[in-house]
């Protein structure tokens, strides 16, 4: 089963799928959505299109591990994406997702303006990639 990893971040969202098996995050493309609906419908079509049978949205909890303004709008886009998808939606948390993508970026290479255009995809591969080792440890 395809699972689809989200980073949202404050312009652009991240999204990375799964391999079939759910073993591998890849990233797979960002968009700049104009409010809580388009994330919605983009993420309806992005579901569909991969054949996706669950969604994994980053929480950005702060490092005490509280909720602070971006967790809670995280949360809110995640109980509006269970409302309308009828695939299972989890919050995961991504606390150092997007460094750690910097860092994987510096690694392979890349320069600074491909770093910045591809960081929000790298940080859902991240995000779903803990996840997906997380799950397989557990199960």
């Amino acid at each position: 089963m395809r699972i689809i990893g989200l980073d949202l971040g404050e312009r652009r969202v991240g999204v990375a799928v799964s391999d079939p098996g759910g073993t591998i995050a890849s990233p797979a493309g960002e968009f700049k959505p104009r409010g809580r609906a388009e994330i919605v419908e983009t993420v309806r079509r992005l579901v569909a299109e991969h054949g996706a049978g669950r969604v994994v949205v980053g929480l950005p909890l702060l490092e005490d591990g509280s909720r602070g303004e971006q967790a809670r709008r995280a949360a809110g886009v995640a109980d509006a994406l269970r409302d309308a998808l009828e695939v299972p939606v989890e919050t995961w948390d991504e606390r150092y997702s997007t460094d750690e993508a910097d860092r994987l970026l510096r690694e392979a290479g890349r320069p600074r303006r491909q770093r910045r255009t591809r960081r929000d995809r790298a940080a859902a591969a991240v995000i779903l990639q803990s996840y997906l080792d997380a799950k397989s440890l557990s199960g």
